[in-house]
């Protein structure tokens, strides 16, 4: 069974990142929402995926009470997901003005799932390695995946041996070879980010676990279709 999961939420109907996109997602048909946990300079956890607000302040040096109210808290999203399972990306990026080479975000990450007390519902990934290291080491049931622009055998061998679930190819160097020697390993696959109907069918055909997704109806519609068929 394929996954069909919300980018940012239904991020074509709805503002992304938002508890309307969110809300949307579930409305649409999705299994599941991919959101950005990012945090103030309070320490808060919030969903957001630039390091910048959309008036420039950078949210690192900005407190959780002058967010605008778009902005959800990482909790306020997560209740918005009910009945669906979700990706929480760790937004940590040497590139970033807010990258924390010790990774502290981790800690309020890890604290916030697991006092929901269902790590089933949850897959942390990350393009950075070290942080999913850390994920690995604070909450070991909770599944961790590495996002990366292509999973050869560097990232494959490097994911079986981290215990992450799963591997986060780029749809764009996504191959049906990828898939099979990512399952092979025992590694889940879900890519990201496909919006074109005659790609999902191909993403579907090359055996894919998930596709990550601004269109969760255009998803919907295309795997309902290759049921009828």
């Amino acid at each position: 069974m394929i996954s069909v999961i919300a980018h940012r939420g239904a991020s074509a109907a709805r503002p992304e990142n938002t508890v309307d996109a969110f809300r949307e997602a579930r409305r649409l048909g999705a299994d599941a929402v991919e959101l950005d946990a990012r945090r103030t300079s309070d320490d808060q956890l919030v969903v957001l995926h630039d390091a910048l607000l959309p008036d420039g302040r950078p949210l690192f040096r900005t407190p959780l009470r002058e967010l605008p109210p778009s902005v959800p808290r990482l909790g306020e999203a997560l209740d918005a997901c009910d009945g669906m399972w979700v990706n929480v990306e760790i937004k940590n990026s040497i590139e970033d003005p807010d990258f924390d080479p010790g990774d502290g975000i981790v800690d309020l990450v890890v604290t916030e799932l697991a006092a929901r007390a269902t790590p089933e519902r949850w897959l942390i990934s990350s393009f950075r390695a070290e942080t999913l290291d850390r994920c690995r080491v604070l909450a070991p049931d909770i599944r961790t995946a590495w996002l990366v622009r292509e999973a050869d055998d560097a990232v494959v061998e490097h994911c079986v041996r981290a215990g992450h679930a799963a591997a986060h190819p780029w749809v764009g160097t996504l191959t049906a070879d990828h898939v099979r020697r990512c399952h092979d390993a025992g590694l889940v696959v879900n890519t990201w980010t496909c919006n074109e109907s005659g790609r999902m069918r191909e993403l579907v055909a090359a055996g894919v676990d998930g596709i990550c997704t601004d269109v969760p109806d255009v998803l919907v519609e295309v795997l309902a279709d290759g049921r009828r068929r």
